[in-house]
C-alpha cells in the first residue's frame, strides 16, 4: 500500500489548547518510534491560547507506525494534526480568468521545481489562457459562468476536484465570487491573490484608480479563501513603494510582479505545511 511505503522525512504540524508538556509528549513518541528531530518550531497563541507545532523529522518507520505513535498524544491533548511525507507534491488545481501573470509564475516556479505542487488541471471561465496551459502541457477546462449557471459551473469544478484527488485550489486573478457552500468546503484549501493597501479602489482597474488618488505603496495580499470577499486568513502580504513619477500602467505592471511573487510565496508555505489557521488567522512557520 502506498501509505505503507518508506518515505525518510516527514513533517507533522498540530495545533491543541495550550498547555504545559505537549512538546515533550511529541518529542518523546516520535523518540520511540525512531524519529530524529531536524527541526521543530512552535508558537503559542496568547489571543486563543491555542498552541501551534511543526516538526520535521527523518526515519525508518513508516507512516502508519509514526501514526500509530503519534495518536494517543494527539487524543491527550485534544489536538488536531496531520502527518505529511516531506517534499510530496500537493495536487493543485489552478483557477484562472483573463490576466496571465499569477498563473504564469505559479506554473514556471512548479516546473523549475521550486513550488512542491502538481497542477493536473487548469479550470477557467475565459479562453484566452487556454494557449499558456498548453504550453505546459496542462489540461484546460473552460466553464463559463453566469448568474443562471453558476450552480452547474460549480458541479462541473466540483467534479474535477474529485477526479484529480485535488488538495488545494489556487485562485489565481480568478473573477468569479465562489459560492459561501463551496467556499465553507475549501476551508484552509483554497488560496486567493487580490491587490493589497488599495482597499478604497474595489472593481474594475484599481490600479488606475490608485494612480488618480496619487498613492505611494501599492502590493499584494494572498489569503484562504472564506465566504466574506477578500476578509479571509493572510499567508503573505507584499508592498513596493511608487511615487508621482508612475504611470497607471506603471503601477499595473508592478503590482502583477507584486501579486506574483505573493501567491507563488503563500502557495509554497501551505505546500511545505507551514501554515495554520488560528480563528481568522494563520501561523506561519517559515
Amino acid at each position: 500500500m502506498k501509505d505503507e511505503q518508506l518515505n525518510d522525512a516527514f513533517v507533522v504540524t498540530l495545533s491543541c489548547p495550550d498547555t504545559q508538556g505537549i512538546v515533550h509528549a511529541v518529542a518523546g513518541a516520535l523518540l520511540v518510534a525512531g524519529c530524529n528531530i531536524t527541526d521543530s518550531q512552535q508558537y503559542g497563541s496568547p489571543a486563543t491560547g491555542t498552541f501551534f507545532m511543526r516538526v520535521e523529522v527523518t526515519t525508518t518507520a513508516t507512516q502508519s507506525e509514526l501514526r500509530a505513535a503519534l495518536q494517543p498524544v494527539a487524543d491527550a491533548f485534544g489536538m488536531q494534526w496531520s502527518l505529511n511525507p516531506a517534499g510530496r507534491k500537493v495536487r493543485t488545481l489552478v483557477l484562472a480568468s483573463t490576466s496571465a501573470h499569477c498563473l504564469n509564475d505559479l506554473l514556471f516556479q512548479q516546473r523549475s521545481g521550486t513550488l512542491p505542487i502538481d497542477i493536473p488541471a487548469i479550470v477557467s471561465n475565459h479562453k484566452d489562457l487556454a494557449g499558456l496551459a498548453e504550453f505546459y502541457g496542462i489540461p484546460f477546462h473552460h466553464i463559463p459562468v453566469t448568474a443562471d449557471t453558476k450552480v452547474q459551473a460549480e458541479d462541473r469544478l466540483r467534479a474535477i476536484m474529485a477526479e484529480h484527488n485535488i488538495e488545494l485550489t489556487v485562485l489565481a486573478r480568478y473573477m468569479q465570487i465562489l459560492s459561501d457552500e463551496l467556499c465553507t468546503d475549501l476551508t484552509g484549501k483554497a488560496i486567493n491573490i487580490h491587490h493589497s493597501f488599495l482597499p478604497s479602489f474595489k472593481g474594475a482597474k484599481p490600479y488606475h484608480q490608485a494612480h488618480t488618488r496619487g498613492v505611494k505603496l501599492i502590493g499584494a495580499t494572498a489569503h484562504y479563501v472564506t465566504a466574506a470577499l477578500d476578509e479571509g486568513p493572510i499567508i503573505e502580504q507584499e508592498v513596493i513603494r511608487v511615487d508621482h513619477s508612475r504611470t497607471a500602467q506603471q503601477l499595473v505592471q508592478m503590482g502583477r510582479d507584486v501579486e506574483g511573487r505573493t501567491l507563488v510565496q503563500a502557495v509554497q508555505w501551505h505546500a511545505e505545511h507551514r501554515v495554520l489557521l488560528d480563528g481568522n488567522r494563520t501561523v506561519v512557520f517559515n
